[in-house]
């Protein structure tokens, strides 16, 4: 029998008012403002707009507010929000070998033309609690100001391979690249599909895909050619004036992974590529994509299929997406009456007739 929730709108309104209070706190603590979340939360800020798809760090910030801080949440109101927004146009391909670093590394060049920059990192801190974060009203010295003009470029670092030939080389291609939120997903995937999936999906998963790849769940053995986060400039074709314009300038994490290949048939040992490119500073959803989109190459590369997570795409394209993961999950804890009313009906006719089999096998011993 279905049994009703009581209360209806009212007790909906009135959940929902209590989760306002919730987010809102004590009244005697000064409410947080949409700046200071931009601002001091900014990796958290960043993960939100590369999940959720949209580049716009104060709409990131006011959804992470809403949120309560469940970063998931925010990513869901994101992805909402930008169901709602007007496609005007497609930007050109961002030139990253452009990019105004703040930080740029490599772990295969020590003495790499550019140098080495550090920029802001926790790689070289000690992990210790800094309770002096916790005296209020310090005034702490200014950070430095983003740079408003295009630095020197520095050159990729694979370029440098690339150049002797001990890299495979990227093909250029004008085809306009399919678009995962107006297509569905058809499998074997393209490279460019399964790229936007994975920079959409959750950090947290694709970092364990990644390491499952480190620990020999798809066999590579990759070094971080380079990462580098800087500022890129987005330009956008304006077909009355037959020329590019740029609208702005976006922050973005780029990584690219350099991975062993002993060579098939048709191609010499060299090294391969794995990539990642999200929004703003997102040095580990990076990293972890650039490993798991070299592991799912395998059938491009002649590579054998190991039965590896990492390398299924089918697996990891369906099950990275959080938003759709939460849904599903969560769904369950709406009311499922009919549908246990049903379960409960059948285990109880079930143990009836094993309780009648067991009577009547006990009789016949008796007899």
């Amino acid at each position: 029998m279905y049994v009703a929730v009581k209360g209806g709108e009212r007790a909906i309104e009135a959940a929902h008012d209590w989760l306002g209070r919730a987010r809102r706190g004590a009244p005697d603590v000064p409410e947080l403002g949409v700046a200071q979340i931009r601002e001091q939360l900014a990796l958290a800020v960043n993960r939100v707009m590369g999940e959720g798809s949209l580049y716009d760090p104060d709409l990131a910030a006011l959804a992470i507010k809403q949120a309560r801080g469940d970063l998931i949440e925010a990513v869901f109101l994101i992805r909402a929000y930008r169901t709602t927004l007007p496609r005007f146009g497609a930007s050109r391909p961002v030139d990253t070998g452009a990019m105004a670093c703040v930080r740029r590394i490599s772990a295969t060049f020590k003495d790499a033309p550019g140098g080495q920059v550090l920029g802001p990192t926790f790689d070289y801190t000690h992990r210790l609690i800094d309770f002096a974060l916790a005296a209020e009203g310090a005034a702490p010295a200014p950070a430095p100001a983003p740079a408003e003009a295009p630095a020197a470029p520095m050159p990729h670092i694979t370029g440098f391979l690339n150049r002797d030939g001990l890299i495979e080389a990227e093909t250029p291609t004008d085809a306009i690249p399919p678009d995962l939120t107006r297509e569905p997903v058809e499998f074997p995937a393209p490279r460019a599909l399964r790229l936007q999936a994975l920079a959409r999906a959750d950090e947290g998963f694709t970092l364990g895909m990644a390491y499952s790849t480190q620990r020999g769940y798809g066999r590579t053995h990759a070094f971080v050619g380079e990462l580098r986060i800087g500022l890129v400039e987005v330009e956008l074709d304006i077909p009355e004036l037959g020329f590019a314009v740029v609208v702005g300038r976006i922050e973005l994490t780029e990584c690219e992974t350099v991975n062993q290949f002993k060579g098939s048939r048709t191609e010499l040992p060299q090294f391969t590529r794995g990539y990642g490119l999200v929004f703003g500073q997102a040095e580990r959803k990076a990293i972890s994509m650039s490993l798991v989109d070299r592991a799912m190459r395998w059938r491009e590369l002649g590579e054998e299929d190991t039965g590896a997570p990492a390398q299924d795409q089918e697996f990891v394209v369906m099950h990275g997406d959080n938003i759709q993961a939460t849904g599903f999950l969560e769904h369950i804890k709406l009311p499922h009456y009919v549908d246990f009313q049903a379960e409960l009906e059948l285990i109880r006719r079930l143990r009836a007739e094993a309780e009648a089999n067991a009577a009547a096998m006990a009789s016949e011993a008796a007899e």
